[in-house]
């Protein structure tokens, strides 16, 4: 208590800057997303549409852009389930238990973060290319994994496995093992504990981490371009046809192929915001421990 005659002290805020100072840095931080996200969207569905809608519309009529578009969206569908699930089990594992060689389980889930992908679509050539390792083998029972869709496939997932165990190894971390623990003090079974505990309190970290890994996915380019062979109608992807039509000159179809990497992108922040609207309780909730 206070002694008898003296004014407590005032609690002090923890922004103590000018009502100035706050305003020049909002400002700057607009200014800042203006310039490297704003204007460029605006560019490219500007150049988009330069030749008219109809040109515009025509861009996705054409065989080998519908054959990019879906070529893309099968590498995603391929690769973001396998990398969630190994994300799934690979932090469960590092969070929940203690084992030899945990350290260096790690430090490969992030080497991806630290190799350029244009490197990792090398070193799949050199292991599965035609002179590679298992090239030859793989030739001769008639399976292609270079300049084919398992290599782009396999390209993709390396690039992306670390973001869902990123996501969801710190999480569990804080969580710790009390639930679980709970679950099987109670007669649950380990896969029971987990499906009924374990997930749903890593439900949100999870949707963050598969969001993350999808539009690594949908917009890698490197590691793609490298084990592709940019076979047009039937190995390039997305970013690969925006590539090819650059490069020969046709700028607005283009522009239009980016257009539809960033309407997918802003599609995905558009379906993040309306779960947060409905469930934004159960996002802001502290997870159980």
């Amino acid at each position: 208590m206070a002694e008898a005659g003296k004014t407590p002290p005032v609690p002090q805020s923890a922004a103590t800057e000018s009502g100035f100072v706050r305003a020049l840095l909002i400002a700057l931080a607009f200014v800042f997303l203006s310039i490297f996200l704003i204007l460029p969207l605006v560019v490219v569905f500007s150049e988009a549409l330069s030749e008219g809608i109809s040109f515009y519309l025509a861009t996705f009529a054409n065989p080998d852009a519908q054959a990019a578009i879906r070529l893309t969206l099968t590498v995603a569908a391929i690769a973001v389930p396998l990398n969630t699930l190994f994300g799934i089990v690979a932090s469960w594992a590092i969070a929940k238990f203690e084992f030899v060689g945990k350290s260096l389980l790690i430090t490969l889930i992030d080497l991806p973060f630290s190799i350029s992908p244009v490197i990792s679509g090398l070193i799949y050539v050199l292991v599965f290319g035609a002179q590679g390792y298992f090239g030859p083998w793989l030739s001769a029972h008639g399976f292609q994994v270079i300049f084919a869709l398992p290599g782009i496939v396999l390209a993709t997932m390396f690039v992306t496995f670390p973001f869902v165990a990123r996501e969801l190894i710190p999480l569990m971390q804080e969580q710790g093992t009390t639930d679980e623990e709970a679950a099987l003090t109670l007669g649950a079974s380990g896969l029971w504990a987990f499906l009924t505990t374990t997930l749903p309190n890593i439900g949100w970290g999870l949707f963050y981490g598969v969001l993350l890994c999808n539009a690594r996915a949908m917009g890698e380019f490197g590691a793609v371009s490298v084990v592709s062979g940019h076979i047009s109608g039937a190995t390039n992807t997305i970013p690969l046809q925006v590539e090819l039509l650059y490069n020969g000159y046709n700028f607005a179809a283009a522009f239009a192929m980016a257009s539809l990497l960033s309407l997918l992108a802003l599609l995905t922040l558009a379906a993040k915001a309306l779960l947060e609207m409905h469930y934004g309780d159960a996002l802001a909730a502290p997870p159980r421990v």
